[in-house]
């Protein structure tokens, strides 16, 4: 485990029983919901939940969709090789969710839209919607196929499960639950799985403790192995990670997903009133920086456990990645259903991101594409849902094959939705925030930064960060006991960075591995907000060339500061402190109806002394 024995076990029949369960009753979550609703026939029911959720599902389902397969396998492997700075990305979460309950929420509830890119046509015209919507279709595709395609393969190389039979069952399942009970489904089976992801994850967690001897242990090989390093203010932008690339770069990314991304925006407004929506952000805002502290812990267990022999450069893994699973088959097999249990964690956060993104592409492709341009009755365009849904459910196991060319999961994820989530940020941002802006500036702020996005995205695939940008710490196989013979393990592939999976184009061509030895580029996490700072910028400058300054714009498009809660709190404070100052006039005003007079301080201290003017 720490070094003696690289050997991992397989997984026994209680585990597959495990695994199916999580299977079967997500399914019947589904089949539930199909029930309960069979009277209805209405799109809009199937796609937000007829508005009528409460802030407790919406908020589990917020949080289980970030808590992706994703999050579970890569995050723990960044801590792992990277350090402990990854935590500070939960204050850029923080940041985000506070944004956009203020400023993107209020005004998204007041429109009671189903697509988020209905706004764009209500603000700028019918093309700015149109461009937007097939962005993010396209950026939402090749994101489910990582989301599918990247776990799938990780536990296929670590545990006896089939590749594509996991990537098939997992979109068929999901297809099925999200076509039979529409959003509802989604939201109340993400409640369900939140519970077997976070079963899964702290049996990983408990049991390494125990195994190292209790919790400072733990906390004491990171800090001997420089996991600990927290204190990192580099202001470089090159650097991949330091206290301001994840604090900048994690808030204007996770303001751009919470606050403009279908699949996030459709739930929050599927609640009753715009305050349950607001508390089911806040509760998802903890949920958030739980299972990111949750994560971190992990990726410091993985340390521990592995300090003095690191799978990963002995071979035993072929990428980062799959160091989790190995963890888990190297010390939970012992425990019949535990691994079970901790790959149904995992297919659960596939299952989440997938369906919510399923929904999601139904939606904006049923309001933006369908709708506008069909007379179809409301029967129809229920059964029409239906079959959106279906569709994209096959589709994303489709894509799941391009994901294969794209790298490390966790990476590979935010370039895609760094290209195109970042110019759609700004976009949303003129909107909301830019009453001067005019639909010919936000049509070419979006088109410029998605062109320079898309070019920093690309070159940062083909330049990787150099070792002394990316500063990956030190890991060792000194204390590995590998047997020449008589093993059931042989290295499955020469290990690899995850995010250098493009380099082979650069070192079989001299001229550009030259250039890949002088060009740089930004940390990863900066590819969003260039693109937003672009689109902004350009969208501004167009506008004031475009009539921007004598435009006018329905208020109720934009930012209002009536709209937050900071407001009414002011107005709160401010009537409290009217009416303290009212009671004190009134008091005043009968003290001298009745002839009371205040004490003179002089005559009280003389009676005091018992003297007497004189």
């Amino acid at each position: 485990m720490s070094g003696d024995s690289l050997v991992a076990g397989s997984l026994v029949a209680a585990d597959y029983v495990v695994f199916a369960l999580m299977l079967l009753v997500s399914t019947a979550i589904g089949v539930y919901f199909a029930w309960v609703n069979r009277g209805q026939e209405n799109s809009r029911d199937f796609l937000t939940g007829g508005r009528r959720l409460t802030a407790f599902p919406v908020s589990i389902s917020l949080t289980a969709s970030f808590m992706s397969s994703i999050t579970v396998l890569s995050s723990p492997a960044e801590v792992y090789r990277y350090g402990a700075i990854f935590v500070f990305f939960g204050l850029g979460q923080i940041s985000s969710v506070v944004v956009v309950s203020e400023v993107f929420l209020p005004v998204f509830y007041r429109l009671a839209i189903t697509s988020t890119y209905e706004y764009l046509e209500m603000r700028f015209n019918r093309a700015t919607r149109l461009l937007g919507t097939v962005m993010f279709i396209f950026q939402t595709v090749l994101y489910i196929g990582i989301v599918i395609y990247g776990p799938a393969l990780a536990l296929s190389q670590i545990a006896d499960i089939d590749l594509w039979g996991g990537i098939i069952t997992t979109g068929i399942v999901c297809t099925l639950y999200c076509t039979l009970g529409g959003l509802k489904a989604v939201v109340w089976t993400d409640v369900f799985q939140i519970g077997i992801m976070i079963s899964g994850y702290l049996a990983v967690i408990i049991k390494s403790v125990i195994l190292q001897g209790g919790l400072f242990k733990v906390i004491s090989d990171s800090q001997k192995g420089g996991r600990l390093n927290f204190l990192d203010f580099d202001t470089n932008p090159l650097r991949r990670h330091t206290f301001w690339t994840m604090v900048i770069g994690g808030t204007m990314g996770w303001i751009g997903i919470n606050g403009t991304t279908q699949s996030q925006v459709q739930r929050y407004v599927s609640c009753r009133s715009i305050t349950q929506a607001r508390i089911a952000l806040y509760i998802y805002m903890l949920g958030l920086c739980i299972f990111t502290v949750s994560t971190l812990f992990a990726g410091m267990c993985l340390f521990s456990m592995y300090k003095n022999c690191d799978p990963w450069t002995a071979g035993k893994v072929s990428a980062l990645d799959q160091l989790i699973p190995y963890l888990v088959m190297d010390i939970l097999t012992d425990y019949s259903g535990l691994p079970g249990l901790f790959f149904a964690a995992v297919c659960s956060g596939s299952l989440s991101s997938v369906s919510t993104s399923i929904n999601a592409l139904a939606a904006v492709t049923l309001e933006d594409l369908i709708k506008p341009y069909t007379n179809m009755s409301e029967k129809h365009l229920f059964w029409m849902s239906k079959g959106l849904t279906m569709f994209y459910g096959i589709l994303c196991i489709a894509m799941a094959g391009l994901a294969s060319a794209m790298g490390a999961m966790m990476q590979a994820s935010v370039v895609v939705i760094g290209a195109t989530g970042g110019p759609l940020l700004g976009l949303f941002t003129l909107g909301i925030l830019c009453p001067s802006a005019t639909s010919k500036g936000a049509l070419s702020g979006l088109l410029v930064g998605l062109a320079v996005s898309t070019c920093v995205s690309v070159g940062g695939l083909i330049y990787p960060p150099s070792p002394a940008m990316a500063r990956p710490l030190p890991l060792t196989t000194e204390g590995c006991f590998i047997p020449t013979s008589s093993s059931n393990w042989t290295p499955t592939a020469l290990p690899k960075e995850s995010f250098t999976t493009i380099t082979t184009f650069v070192q079989n061509n001299g001229g550009i591995h030259q250039l890949a030895d002088t060009w740089q580029f930004p940390s990863y996490l900066y590819f969003g907000p260039i693109g937003t700072l672009t689109a902004v910028i350009v969208g501004l400058v167009v506008s004031m060339f475009t009539g921007g300054r004598k435009s006018r714009v329905d208020l109720g498009l934009t930012f209002k500061k009536e709209d937050t809660t900071f407001y009414y709190l002011f107005i709160l404070l401010k009537d409290r402190v009217t009416r303290r100052e009212g009671r004190s006039k009134v008091t005043e005003s009968r003290q001298k109806r009745v002839g009371v007079k205040k004490p003179d301080l002089h005559s009280t201290e003389m009676d005091s002394l018992n003297i007497t003017p004189t």
